[in-house]
């Protein structure tokens, strides 16, 4: 969120009508009634218009017309129709812009009404994740690329189930609402499924076929699963999803890729391979990150990808997971120089020796 001061260029808009009104009354002085610039006054309320409110717009307008006023009686102009002329002007364009400015302040309502539905979605969708879940502490950071309706299309979740620690993150094809109801039907398989399948390839089937069922044909979502259980391992299913990272206790980090890439969740009927389930080390000291492609396919100014596998590791070393989850995220708007182009969600699973409470906590 922005601060409350307002930043160069709204202040430029706010002053614009009085600089308007200010100039044309010094030029029409200077240079005399035979110009003719009196009617240019109107630009102030017309601009007031654009850029301010209707109260604002009445105020500006008035002024206008009082200097209109003062400048022809100056000038002489009201012993004949030039006087009443650009008042007549001075008094047209204020209503048209007391009109815009009205029309423009219901938009701007309407907009943001819909904005903060779409946050309440979005919150209600991606339920806050709890900050340790077993012997794991957990982060999250979600970007999304539609910043003006702070929703997107990346999904993310952390189950505690009698299996072990199941997790999902994915991306749907797609933004706006449209991803939003996709990847609500993927998570509500998933936190149905994570329970109830006793192994990964089980709960990967499952959520393939309520994809299939419940969204369109056109529509697919990459993602990886994982689980974590009492061995010092996790276990992968990825679809059509980029590798995660792992940060070992040294600090080196690794990608560790599936036998095959299997086809993204939605796409099964394409009669492509099903993926196939891998298990990486992961014990007490070291990092497990999965994160969407607005990652690693973030661009800077000469086109050149994040490079998540040289700077990951050393961001990601911050004593608190939360911190090191923000570390990164700041290094990668910062390579951007600029809003995401795609949503970015990352998900931090450090490995500690002991178990704690799952405590809720904003994402």
């Amino acid at each position: 969120m922005t601060g409350d001061k307002p930043t160069s260029g709204s202040a430029l808009l706010t002053w614009m009508p009085v600089a308007v009104m200010i100039v044309v009354a010094a030029v029409d002085v200077v240079a005399g009634p035979g110009v003719g610039f009196l009617p240019l006054v109107s630009l102030g309320p017309a601009f007031a218009g654009l850029v301010g409110g209707w109260r604002r717009t009445v105020l500006i307008g008035s002024v206008a017309l009082l200097l209109c006023v003062v400048l022809g009686m100056y000038d002489g102009l009201f012993e004949e129709r030039r006087g009443f002329t650009a008042m007549a002007s001075v008094g047209g364009v204020t209503g048209v812009g007391i009109a815009a400015a009205v029309m423009r302040s219901r938009r701007e309502a309407e907009l943001a009404s819909v904005r903060s539905i779409a946050e309440v979605a979005q919150r209600v969708l991606l339920r806050p994740v709890p900050r340790t879940a077993g012997p794991l502490q957990v982060a999250v950071s979600y970007t999304s690329a539609v910043a003006e309706a702070r929703i997107g299309g990346d999904l993310y979740e952390v189950v505690a189930s009698p299996h072990g620690i199941r997790v999902i993150v994915g991306d749907v094809q797609g933004k706006g609402l449209a991803a939003v109801e996709t990847a609500a039907v993927v998570l509500g398989a998933f936190r149905e499924a994570a329970h109830d399948e006793a192994d990964l390839v089980g709960l990967g089937e499952r959520l393939e076929r309520c994809v299939g069922r419940e969204v369109d044909g056109e529509k697919f979502v990459t993602a990886v699963l994982a689980e974590i259980g009492e061995g010092h391992e996790v276990t992968f299913l990825n679809y059509g999803h980029p590798a995660p990272m792992v940060v070992r206790r040294d600090g080196t980090s690794d990608f560790p890729e599936p036998p095959a890439y299997a086809l993204p969740l939605g796409l099964g009927a394409h009669d492509g391979d099903a993926p196939e389930p891998y298990r990486v080390p992961f014990g007490p000291g070291e990092q497990l990150l999965l994160y969407t492609d607005g990652v690693t396919e973030a661009r800077d100014a000469r086109g050149s990808f994040y490079p998540l596998g040289e700077r990951g590791a050393d961001l990601l070393q911050a004593p608190a997971a939360h911190g090191a989850l923000q570390r990164l995220r700041e290094d990668l708007v910062r390579h951007v120089t600029g809003p995401l182009h795609d949503d970015a969600a990352m998900l931090l699973l450090r490995y500690h020796s002991h178990g704690g409470a799952k405590e809720r906590a904003p994402a």
